[in-house]
């Protein structure tokens, strides 16, 4: 259960470090990286159990094996105590967001890679590599066969949010609200990924 203390100028997306913002690795491939709090079961934990994922990502399940199904479903307003309203942009998704995929590799605990949208014809793939580092887990998300240069800065600052909030969870801190975090990122984004 998170505590009620605020994040700490370190974990405030406002005032991440450059090196904290996603970087293109090629066309239609974001990458970030990030220290969280270990063990790397923990964080394998907040990865794959629905009920800890549902915490800072979405809700719903995934067969944890080659091939095996996933449903993801996002409610953002659930992820924080903070009552915002959603951005114009996002609205036809303020009830809920669904994303249906399939799992390409899974390797406890330190690899976990799924398509992200099958049905909708935009299935790009999203890939997790975890790596320990002392009493803490180097975390690597990539995303890749992203559509356009739109798609990338929606993305990254989208994974730059949730992972904020995994943060938060991880560190037992009140977690940051999720709109006003995600649009003050994808404008940063917007301004540093070249047109």
């Amino acid at each position: 259960m998170a505590s009620t203390k605020s994040p700490s100028p370190l974990n405030d997306a406002s005032k991440a470090p450059a090196e904290g913002y996603g970087t293109i690795l090629e066309p239609g491939v974001v990458r970030l990286e990030r220290v969280l709090p270990g063990p790397i079961e923990r964080v394998w934990s907040y990865l794959t159990d629905p009920d800890l994922l549902g915490k800072w990502l979405a809700r719903g399940q995934m067969e944890l094996r080659a091939g095996g199904k996933v449903e993801l479903h996002f409610h953002h307003a659930e992820l924080t105590r903070h009552v915002e309203s959603i951005p114009e942009k996002y609205r036809d998704i303020e009830q809920h967001c669904d994303i249906v995929g399939r799992v390409v590799r899974c390797e406890p605990p330190r690899l976990l890679s799924y398509t992200w949208g099958e049905p909708s014809g935009t299935d790009s793939e999203v890939t997790f590599e975890l790596t320990r580092q002392g009493g803490s887990v180097l975390m690597l998300v990539t995303h890749r066969r992203l559509g356009d240069r739109n798609e990338m800065v929606s993305v990254a600052s989208g994974w730059h949010t949730h992972l904020g909030i995994l943060i938060d969870v991880l560190s037992q801190v009140e977690p940051r609200a999720f709109w006003s975090t995600q649009t003050r990122l994808e404008a940063a984004y917007e301004e540093r990924f070249p047109k």
